[in-house]
């Protein structure tokens, strides 16, 4: 509403004047169009700034395709390619992560800005927003993509050995597990849990749990008594943050956030910052994993299927495994469990209904058995409801073999498995999720008695 007789801010005479909320200015009618014009100008030049970010990014695309075309030449034609592609390729893809990730945030900025254009109520304090976020994004983009080659090939290899002598120097585990979360009887206590689903370690050894039936995520740092909860569904004041029997959690290595199958909300949502971000909606979402690109992956237990998206881009989704009804035929899936991505995309899918895990190569029709497959049982060539799986360098698949109570080890065309942690060790418990940390100690969900073990490596290989 105008104010009676106010002194307008630039002809400094009193007159009906309104109030701009950004600046706390007070403008004559004449003087406010003209305000409301170069507030205009102003976000006309921080659209200018955000053309120049996408140009940048876009030469840094053409320069990714330049060195992905150098990097194969030399596979081809080289003596020393071994090594040199070894320097190309740890460059090449942490290029690819960060060109993603700038990419998405770059899709969300300009979504705001339209948004804030169409509207056409900014202010001030909309295009300062604006403007420190395109400022940071971009020198945050200026940082990562054009460090030099050298430290991108230290920094890779240096992960890449330490993630290889984690998941091939160990072969046997010592069988009595450490409780190291949960342990007493089912509830919603820091030290409960109450029928988790599934695990997920990070570089700092901090497990997250997706404690379903408490309808939260648990995080438990390393010799912790009890765990914290990061998100849960009692949340009282935000109904968007409320979890319903959550069955995954996953971190993304490109940020540290928490991608989340909210199982009972038919949604996957990422948590990062106390904020929560709605993903995809309308999923039957069970399991989740992700690529080094960070392309994700989710199972839809009730279409049975595997689909592989780009965060940000929902028509960017593909059927990569199944898809084709429920069956027991190699094109086909029978209640997916869990999944497992690894380095060339290839797809590893805890077949439940069929008693198997199936490997589906990238661009496949149709998968290959490569555990189980034998009808139900406990024998060593069976499974009885395989849940969790990982796989490590060497392609070696461990299955939490949730019927029969056992961690078994498959290699890719054996016809028989072989124990890991056994049955009669008594410590498993219906276990339904797994997973390494970087010392070696394997991590088992115990789905039955709400507890996660850890039992201790022994020796090398």
């Amino acid at each position: 509403m105008p104010n009676n007789k106010t002194l307008c801010c630039t002809c400094n005479k009193p007159k009906i004047t309104y109030s701009c909320k950004g600046c706390l200015q007070e403008f004559c009618s004449t003087h406010l169009s003209a305000h409301r014009e170069t507030l205009n100008e102003e976000l006309n030049l921080i659209i200018d700034d955000y053309n120049q970010f996408k140009q940048m990014l876009s030469e840094q695309v053409r320069k990714y395709s330049i060195l992905k075309l150098i990097d194969q030449c030399e596979m081809n034609s080289t003596a020393t390619a071994p090594k040199i592609a070894g320097n190309y390729a740890s460059f090449l893809e942490d290029q690819q992560i960060f060109l993603n990730y700038f990419q998405e945030k770059s899709n969300c900025l300009i979504k705001q800005i339209e948004e804030i254009r169409e509207e056409d109520e900014f202010n001030e304090m909309n295009l300062n927003y604006l403007k420190d976020e395109l400022r940071k994004m971009t020198e945050e983009c200026n940082n990562s993509v054009n460090r030099p080659l050298e430290q991108y090939s230290c920094s890779y290899l240096t992960r890449k050995s330490a993630k290889s002598s984690t998941e091939t120097k160990f072969s046997k585990w010592k069988q009595n597990g450490e409780i190291i979360a949960g342990g007493e009887k089912p509830g919603r206590g820091l030290t409960q849990l109450n029928f988790p689903c599934s695990i997920c370690i990070d570089k700092d050894s901090t497990a997250y749990i997706a404690d379903s039936w408490n309808h939260r995520i648990v995080q438990w740092k390393l010799n912790e008594k009890e765990g914290k909860v990061v998100t849960n569904g009692y949340e009282k004041e935000n109904f968007m943050c409320k979890l319903s029997t959550p069955t995954d959690v996953i971190v993304d290595g490109r940020d540290g956030s928490l991608i989340i199958a909210d199982c009972d909300n038919r949604r996957i949502v990422r948590w990062f910052h106390k904020t929560i971000e709605i993903l995809m909606t309308q999923v039957d979402c069970h399991c989740l994993a992700q690529d080094r690109s960070g392309l994700l992956y989710a199972c839809n237990r009730a279409k049975n299927e595997v689909m592989r998206w780009e965060i940000g881009n929902e028509d960017s989704r593909t059927i990569v495994s199944g898809g084709n009804g429920q069956g027991s035929a190699l094109n086909q899936l029978s209640q997916p469990a869990r999944i497992f991505v690894d380095d060339e995309q290839s797809i590893y899918v805890s077949d439940v209904g069929n008693h198997r895990v199936m490997k589906w190569r990238k661009g496949a029709s149709q998968g290959t058995i490569v555990a189980g497959g034998n009808h139900k049982g406990k024998n060593l060539n069976q499974l009885n409801h395989p849940a969790g799986l990982t796989v490590d360098s060497l392609g070696r698949i461990y299955v939490a073999d949730f019927g029969n109570n056992r961690i078994v080890r498959w290699c890719e065309g054996s016809k028989e498995g072989e124990i890991v942690i056994s049955e009669n060790s008594k410590e498993l418990c219906c276990p339904r999720s797994l997973a390494f940390d970087s010392d070696g100690n394997l991590f088992v969900v115990n789905w039955g008695n709400s507890r996660v073990l850890k039992f201790l490596p022994i020796g090398g290989e």
